[in-house]
């Protein structure tokens, strides 16, 4: 029997509307000691699921609000468990006033994440599914939204159930022929064996591919703006920004620390440090400047690496281009409306991305953002296909494609179906841990302590 708890699930702040919601055994007799509805009949105890009833709030010195009361039945609710949703007025007074009366008539208060875990304990959601409640919550784009709410309706459960099937019978029909030798069970053929696992193989290497561009869809990218003195790069942060966040002067050297900011760009959230120009210096305060950008350029995920094309390559140039990685950089080649004197052949031959930009106007943007979706691999991804968005979601797919892998070699190697089999059960625990199948107690705690109270 499940403790009634209660929690405001709303954000706690002056709005038109704030929700509590109370979930458990008793959750509806709790609900009712508070709720007042403007007809008897109406009275919680009497809805049956998926019915609302309008009255007020009350605790023991009176009425607290105007209150629509939704009711639901287990299992047929968010946690499985008895649910009654409270929709009062979004006033902070009105919604901890009401939440203490809650309390009061019996609740306790909801930990971080507790409506969503019971959800899991009671098999309303797996594992995948839960942390996709909180991706969806926290989506900053279109693309986000639409792979945190198919992860949410189960696609990578879905696309994992028929791999977990298939190594499940490899598996017992393993473990038949080696425990029970004298019952002339037939031993899988080895070509057979092998097909079969590598076919799982290329499934989950297909979706371990998924991780990198859906990490930057829900968490963003950290990006730097490098470049020599002077070349633009405060001019750019102010136009990916839409303000004037960085200050911009004909002085070279006028941004001498780092300067951050968040912005959206297409399907995804940049954080942008635009940094001091790189050049050797002899002022000891720039020269800070410039070994803080130096670390950023280290650290960054996308480097935007912006050159003036009105000017040759400088040696602090050559210097910089040496430095930079070609697979995460997007050259921006600004100030396009002057005369052309940089060496574009030898950028070009170095880097696949090259934009031309006039950052003073935007004109040249949407190329920029187009290399940044395909830098990071947002634009080869299907928003109806599983996406892998957590550390935790990859690891455990990672560690399947290794054992398989071991699998395959043991088979080509000659080794025994128990050796096999050893392997293919690696696999196989790692894909149940991922659902939630057969994860540990610590596992399940990592993932709730990330959500909100009130989810």
């Amino acid at each position: 029997m499940s403790k009634v708890i209660a929690a405001i699930s709303t954000p706690v702040s002056s709005a038109g509307l704030g929700v509590i919601r109370v979930s458990g055994d008793g959750a509806v007799a709790v609900a009712d000691k508070v709720f007042r509805p403007l007809s008897r009949k109406r009275a919680l105890q009497n809805l049956t699921g998926y019915e609302a009833a309008y009255g007020h709030v009350a605790d023991t010195d009176g009425v607290i609000d105007e209150c629509v009361a939704l009711v639901f039945r287990a299992p047929h609710s968010y946690t499985g468990e008895d649910v009654v949703e409270l929709s009062c007025h979004g006033g902070v007074y009105l919604l901890q006033r009401t939440l203490r009366a809650l309390f009061e008539a019996g609740a306790s208060p909801a930990q971080a994440g507790e409506f969503t875990r019971r959800a899991f304990i009671n098999g309303k959601l797996d594992l995948t599914r839960a942390e996709a409640v909180m991706d969806l919550i926290g989506a900053e784009g279109r693309l986000a939204a639409k792979t945190a709410l198919a992860t949410r309706e189960g696609s990578i459960f879905r696309r994992l159930t028929p791999i977990k099937e298939q190594l499940i019978a490899l598996q017992a029909q393993i473990s038949a022929f080696v425990d029970y030798p004298d019952d002339d069970i037939p031993e899988l053929e080895p070509s057979a064996l092998e097909g079969g696992l590598t076919e799982a193989i290329g499934v989950l290497e297909q979706l371990l591919a998924t991780y990198d561009a859906g990490r930057v869809l829900h968490s963003g990218v950290d990006t730097a703006i490098v470049g020599s003195p002077n070349v633009g790069k405060s001019t750019l942060m102010n136009c990916l920004a839409g303000c004037d966040r960085s200050i911009v002067t004909e002085i070279a050297g006028t941004t001498r620390d780092i300067v951050e900011e968040t912005v959206q760009v297409g399907e995804i959230c940049l954080r942008l440090s635009d940094t001091a120009g790189i050049r050797d210096t002899a002022d000891t305060v720039e020269a800070i400047g410039v070994a803080r950008s130096r670390e950023r350029l280290e650290r960054a995920a996308l480097i935007l690496a912006v050159f003036d094309v009105s000017r040759p390559l400088s040696s602090d140039d050559y210097k910089l281009i040496d430095e930079l990685p070609a697979e995460t950089t997007i050259v921006v080649l600004n100030k396009q409306d002057l005369p052309q004197k940089i060496n574009k052949e030898l950028i070009i031959n170095k880097f696949q991305h090259v934009v031309y930009i006039q950052a003073n106007t935007g004109e040249g943007r949407e190329a920029l953002e187009a290399a940044i979706l395909e830098v990071t691999g947002i634009n080869r991804l299907d928003e109806a296909e599983p996406v892998l968005a957590t550390e935790r979601q990859r690891d455990c797919v990672r560690r399947a494609v290794s054992a398989l892998r071991e699998a395959v070699d043991a088979i080509r190697a000659g080794l025994s179906q128990d050796a096999v089999g050893v392997s293919v059960d690696g696999a196989l625990a790692s894909l149940l841990e991922l659902t939630g199948e057969r994860a540990t107690e610590a596992v399940v705690d990592g993932i709730f302590t990330r959500f909100c109270v009130g989810k």
